[in-house]
């Protein structure tokens, strides 16, 4: 496990386009999506103890938010070849265990992450309505016991973007394990 933080992508840079399966087949695109006001681009995978300790935070935040035009969505672009803990089907398996109720996309190809400098699992990025970065950082200050979470900074960027408030906290990278690059 290599500990790796997210990149320094700077906000208002615009989402990039995709076109990706999730695990119940379905292909969506990033227009899919265009009637959130708030969409969350998680980049995750299934092994990675970050994302472990994390997943079950991140459906219930898409629960919290879900009548109020807030989008989660999972992407999994760790080479499976090398990882098949991150596998097609293990991804398939990793939602239903989970519940996860937000589509879980997989990036076989790598293209998405590289196109977002996706560095980590997770790699949380979160766009506003024109799809502008407007926050990319971690969920909350205590990533391995969500009982000693004292900050909330993924709900806060989300809360501040809902009522039309400007972000003005420091956002903090996300840290994990580093995405696994095919050769």
């Amino acid at each position: 496990m290599v500990l790796m933080e997210s990149f320094g992508v700077p906000l208002g840079t615009p989402a990039y386009d995709f076109s990706l399966q999730d695990v119940s087949g379905r292909t969506f695109n990033l227009s899919d999506f265009s009637q959130a006001r708030v969409l969350v681009l998680v980049f995750m995978c299934n092994h990675c103890p970050y994302v472990k300790a994390c997943v079950d935070r991140l459906v219930a935040l898409q629960r919290d938010f879900l009548n109020r035009d807030v989008q989660f969505v999972g992407i999994n672009s760790n080479d499976a070849t090398d990882y098949p803990e991150d596998s097609f089907e293990a991804m398939q398996e990793f939602a239903k265990e989970h519940q996860m109720n937000f589509p879980y996309l997989h990036d076989d190809r790598q293209r998405v992450a590289r196109m977002y400098r996706a560095m980590c699992t997770p790699d949380i990025f979160v766009y506003s309505t024109d799809r502008k970065l407007q926050y990319h950082g971690r969920i909350d200050d205590n990533w391995k016991d969500p009982t000693r979470v004292k900050r909330e900074d993924l709900r806060g960027a989300i809360e501040s973007m809902l009522s039309g408030e400007r972000l003005t906290t420091v956002q903090y990278p996300s840290m994990g394990c580093s995405i696994k690059w095919k050769n």
